[in-house]
Order: structure tokens, then C-alpha cells, then sequence
């Protein structure tokens, strides 16, 4: 069995949504300096690097991160190579001829390509998923979708996207490295840090195959 880490690092210089807090670590006690331990301290948007989006990112009363199925985040998965398609409408969606019955999509759009030049500036030109394909995505079962870049949703217009996948119950996974992944069939485990009434957290994701 091969494991694919599809996890982006945190460091300071990895891109956040502007207006999000920047990232900052910082180490107060380090054995280098003569201290007993190392410790690390880490401060950040809940929605930083590779993160997913609980239904309380946008839906009033929606679910919040430590009551997300397990069985949602843990399974078959589909990776669809949407290189040079430009955003996911509902009309790309269905070009892309994408079996019936996937529960878990994960996209690789032209995003990747920034994370494997290692881009530091966030980019407002990413590519995202259309209010017309979330639409496409709920009515065809899905329950959790990733995209390789940090929203779902375009820069300009991405609440209605947010609006339609959450408010259907279904899981954004935001921030993913799949610039060394190829297209077809995995299994995903995305486990993201269990934090109490939070709309949204970092996730530790991997492919196996």
C-alpha cells in the first residue's frame, strides 16, 4: 500500500486568506537554549493550510467540527484531474463523466501547480467550484469535496457555493496538496483537530492506494 500526504505544511509563509490572522510560530522554551523541553506555541485561523469547513462556516445552527460523522472523512475517494478547466460549473462537472455514486471527490484543478512552484502570496485568481456545480455535487449524493486551493468558493462570489454544499450537510475540504497526485480511485482519511462549537478545522489528510 502506497500513502500519498496530501497535507500542506504549516509555516509562516504559506498563504492565508486575506483578512485571516497571519501564521505565527514561535517556540518560548527550546532545548537549544538551555531549557528543559522544546515547546512550540501556534497561532492561526481555524481555517489554515489543509482545513475543512464544518455547516456552522455559513449555516446558522449548523453542525460544528466535533460532531462530523467519522464515516464522512474516512473512505473511498475519487480524485478527478480538472487541470485547464477553469472553474467547476455544473456543465464542467458533467464533461468530466464522474461515475455515479461517489460520495467523497477530490479535485485537481491548475491550483496544484502553486503549490508545487511553492507560491507564498495568496493568488484571488484560484480556481474554485461554481454555485452551478455545488448545486450538481448535492444532487448527485455527494457528502464531502476537496479542492486544492484554500475555498471552495471563488474569491469574488464564494457564499453561494459555501451556502449550497453546507447547507446540505456536505463537507469542504479546502487546501489540499494534489500536485503529485494522479487521477482515480483512493481511499481518504481526513481527520480534522477535534475543537469544540468550531465551524471549521486544520486536517491531517492522506490518499492510500
Amino acid at each position: 500500500m502506497t500513502i500519498h500526504d496530501i497535507t500542506l505544511t504549516i509555516t509562516p509563509d504559506l498563504p492565508v486568506w486575506p483578512g485571516d490572522p497571519p501564521i505565527r510560530l514561535s517556540q518560548p522554551a527550546h532545548l537549544e537554549r538551555g531549557d528543559a523541553y522544546t515547546l512550540t506555541r501556534l497561532d492561526m485561523s481555524a481555517h489554515t493550510g489543509t482545513h475543512l469547513d464544518a455547516p456552522a462556516h455559513f449555516i446558522r445552527g449548523g453542525a460544528t467540527v466535533e460532531s462530523l460523522d467519522l464515516a464522512t472523512l474516512i473512505g473511498p475517494a475519487l480524485v478527478v484531474d480538472a487541470r485547464g478547466r477553469g472553474h467547476l460549473s455544473a456543465e464542467t462537472l458533467e464533461a468530466l463523466d464522474i461515475p455515479a455514486g461517489v460520495r467523497r471527490l477530490l479535485f485537481r484543478t491548475d491550483n496544484s501547480l502553486r503549490w508545487q512552484r511553492g507560491e507564498t502570496a495568496f493568488a484571488e485568481d484560484f480556481i474554485a467550484i461554481e454555485p452551478s456545480g455545488a448545486a450538481w455535487l448535492v444532487e448527485r449524493g455527494v457528502r464531502l469535496v476537496g479542492i486544492d486551493y484554500l475555498s471552495v468558493g471563488s474569491f469574488d462570489d464564494g457564499v453561494a457555493t459555501h451556502q449550497i454544499l453546507l447547507g446540505a450537510g456536505v463537507i469542504a475540504v479546502e487546501g489540499l496538496d494534489l500536485s503529485a497526485i494522479e487521477a482515480g480511485d483512493y481511499q481518504l482519511i481526513c481527520l480534522a483537530i477535534k475543537i469544540g462549537g468550531a465551524d471549521g478545522a486544520p486536517c491531517r489528510a492522506v490518499l492510500m492506494r
